[in-house]
């Protein structure tokens, strides 16, 4: 059988609510580009998942549209309920299309982990800047392209260090773990750095920022290999 968002769902449901460094880091690195405050905010959580970040989003107050393909990880997210004070509702949706959002209807799009996963990145912009209110916002997160790649390994040198291995960088499109433990099981789209940059400029978007947050010390205790490379890129982008 051939691993969708849907056959995993539980299993990565499971591994998040037991206590994910990665993806905390993941959340509160993208958190850290949103205001502390967002009452009164309509904020669009796309490629949701279990709505981790939806939640942490809402308790700063905003109003949270999470929407996502799976129908499985949109049940997850109903069922963790929210801790306000703001408010979510979860859609299943389409990130390339974003049928249920109307237009001009969102302070903020952010997408934790999502956008590598849409199969179209053009597609998905343009849908995300129908939704966005004039000068509103992007802020998503990728796994870093630059050492993300497609079967990127790791390795131990002489000196007893493991070290990254990374090929294929250039090599972008559509491609599946082999690894029965990795969400990339369910498949990914790698693509450099410099077509998410490129393609953000072509579609109007200001670039605002641009970060490689440095691994907290939780991700290095429980994965040490990755002390010393930052597992994400993060990006902030207006609407111009």
């Amino acid at each position: 059988m051939t691993d969708s968002w849907d056959t995993i769902a539980d299993w990565y449901v499971e591994l998040l609510r037991a206590g994910s460094a990665l993806n905390d880091f993941n959340r509160d690195a993208l958190l850290d580009h949103l205001p502390d405050a967002l009452s009164g905010r309509h904020v669009l959580d796309l490629g949701c998942g279990e709505g981790l970040i939806t939640r942490a989003v809402a308790a700063r107050g905003a109003s949270v549209t999470g929407i996502d393909p799976s129908q499985r990880l949109i049940e997850h997210a109903r069922n963790a309920g929210t801790a306000g004070p703001g408010t979510v509702v979860y859609t299943v949706d389409d990130g390339c299309v974003l049928g249920t959002v109307a237009d001009d209807s969102v302070d903020w799009v952010i997408a934790g982990l999502s956008l590598n996963h849409v199969p179209d990145l053009d597609t998905a912009l343009t849908a995300v800047r129908r939704v966005l209110k004039g000068r509103g916002s992007l802020a998503f997160s990728i796994p870093h392209p630059c050492f993300e790649a497609p079967y990127a390994t790791w390795t131990q040198v002489t000196d007893g260090a493991v070290r990254r291995v990374v090929g294929h960088y250039l090599t972008e499109g559509f491609w599946r773990s082999d690894n029965p433990q990795a969400v990339r099981r369910a498949g990914n789209q790698h693509r450099t750095l410099s077509t998410y940059l490129t393609a953000l400029l072509r579609h109007g978007f200001v670039l605002e920022a641009v970060t490689e947050p440095a691994p907290t010390v939780q991700v290095a205790a429980q994965q040490p290999q990755r002390a010393g490379l930052p597992p994400f890129l993060v990006i902030r982008a207006r609407r111009a």
